[in-house]
């Protein structure tokens, strides 16, 4: 077992995180905002109403502007596989980095180009054809993040690949397996429709400012009346492929479901917990109580994870040290596999170095049965393979509870927009102004929830982050992730600028 720089992973973990958590502010603008550019549009061709016209190109301008910055901060994402987890990259390029390509081809080749024409090509293309390309530029955005989510599932639950001891890499074996997967299907619909309502909440936001401050009431109204519509069936969407997420977890991470809830002795007919506050500093090798209080729903996280009233639902105790009555291996038992199956490894590649034929087909033949618990080899303990509980339940719990209140507010604008009150309703406009910011931090921590509820693994059950990251000097990384720190806080302040300065100017302005 090779030295780890710990100080090396540990700032290239901070580093990726300030690099996905800078980038992500950008993406949900644009994922939800260019479907309702294009519905904008659509009306606006349809009725050949000038007003329309105006509103839409005064969204676009504001997506425009959200679009390039992001670009920036994905482009640096990217890179950071190659430069601080060179290991990851090998061991799993030839899976990882086919849809990260597709994903390049949609962006540069789909969106570039109609991007440019939903831009600059009014009174320069007919109406049919600037239509055409504003609902591709929408398309495109979001097949782009299909296939980052297709990347980022298959780390979540690795499938239709195999291990290739010639080269010591995992490669892809079936193609369709890996891009339909539940847990790919899950993550794409709720990361989409999420940002659907984050995107609705942007315009919803903006046009509630307009109608406090009583300026472009009739752009303000209709924008809502749209993003509204778009946004409740966009909540309810969230819910549901939030519900289904979670489903999958069950099955496919459950130790992350377990540290949803805080959950460490597992049973039959489980609660799910509506309301509760951790214990500080609760482990899981001694016996304190989980929770100073909580409030909890009768056999509700039975009925989420197995669909029965009764179903077992494990516990981070159950999983970490076993349950022979439910059939949960012990993590030990993985660990002791995983260090043989990396000595027969060893032996292999050096029967293999010394031409002994026989010896490397001996050494292959005791790897095999324990290749599958390679990654848990280099875990120092079974606990190691706890994720950081406090900060996957609380941030799983905002975010449910943001999800259920969203879908009121939505109703509470759609009933305001058809009676025609909405104007006078000043507290809901105060709370339409609001609310994009509580979503935006739901947002945030649903990434927060999915990625550190999987630690410590790179790749589940695979490959521990520990040992992906590249041997490279910790201060090399600490001084770039300072730059980036620098470089990403400037972009974002100057988007603000940028954006504040355009909607004080208003559609008049475009």
């Amino acid at each position: 077992m090779f030295e780890i720089d710990l100080a090396t992973v540990n700032w290239a973990r901070a580093q990726f995180t300030l690099t996905a958590m800078y980038h992500w502010l950008f993406v949900p603008i644009t994922l939800g905002l260019s479907f309702l550019l294009a519905f904008f549009e659509t009306i606006y061709v349809r009725t050949g109403n000038e007003e329309w016209k105006r509103l839409t190109k005064f969204w676009m301008t504001l997506f425009g502007i959200n679009f390039v910055i992001g670009v920036a901060t994905g482009i640096i994402l990217e890179f950071e596989f190659g430069t601080n987890w060179s290991n990851y990259s090998w061991m799993v390029g030839d899976i990882f980095g086919a849809p990260l390509a597709i994903e390049g081809i949609f962006a540069f080749f789909i969106e570039a180009t109609f991007f440019a024409v939903m831009f600059f090509g009014w009174d320069r293309v007919s109406k049919g054809f600037h239509l055409f390309s504003t609902w591709m530029v929408a398309i495109g955005s979001n097949l782009s993040a299909l296939w980052i989510l297709v990347a980022n599932g298959w780390m979540q639950n690795p499938v239709g690949m195999h291990f290739n001891p010639e080269n010591a890499r995992f490669e892809m074996l079936n193609f369709w397996e890996v891009i339909s997967s539940p847990t790919v299907v899950a993550k794409f619909t709720h990361a989409t429709t999420s940002s659907f309502v984050v995107g609705s909440l942007f315009v919803i936001a903006i046009s509630s400012y307009y109608l406090l401050k009583n300026r472009h009431i009739q752009m303000a109204k209709r924008s809502i009346a749209v993003a509204t519509v778009f946004g409740l069936l966009s909540s309810v969407a969230t819910a549901i492929t939030g519900d289904e997420s979670a489903y999958d977890n069950a099955s496919s991470q459950p130790m992350k479901l377990a540290a949803y809830e805080g959950l460490y002795h597992g049973s039959r007919g489980a609660d799910i917990v509506a309301f509760g506050l951790l214990t500080p500093g609760k482990r899981v090798d001694d016996d304190q109580d989980p929770f100073l209080f909580e409030v909890s729903i009768p056999n509700g996280l039975s009925l989420l994870a197995t669909r029965e009233w009764n179903g077992f639902v494990p516990g981070i105790n159950d999983l970490v040290y076993g349950n022979p009555a439910e059939g949960i291996e012990p993590i030990q038992l993985k660990i002791d596999r995983g260090k043989a199956a990396i000595a027969d490894f060893a032996a292999y590649k050096e029967a293999a170095k010394a031409g002994d034929e026989q010896g490397k087909a001996e050494a292959l033949a005791r790897f095999e049965p324990n290749q599958p618990y390679l990654g848990f080899g280099y875990l120092n303990s079974p606990e190691e393979a706890v994720p950081p509980v406090a900060s996957v339940y609380y941030s799983f719990h905002y975010m449910v509870y943001v999800g259920t209140l969203l879908i009121v507010l939505f109703i509470l604008f759609l009933r305001a927009t058809l009676v025609g009150n909405l104007t006078e309703r000043k507290w809901l406009l105060r709370l339409g102004v609001a609310s994009f910011f509580i979503a935006y931090l739901a947002s945030e921590l649903g990434w927060v929830t999915a990625e550190v509820g999987r630690q410590p693994w790179a790749i589940q059950d695979l490959l521990l982050v520990k040992m992906a990251s590249t041997d490279i000097a910790a201060g090399h990384v600490a001084t770039t992730t300072v730059i980036f720190l620098l470089l990403f806080t400037l972009l974002l302040l100057a988007e603000i600028k940028i954006m504040l300065r355009q909607i004080n100017i208003g559609p008049e302005g475009v």
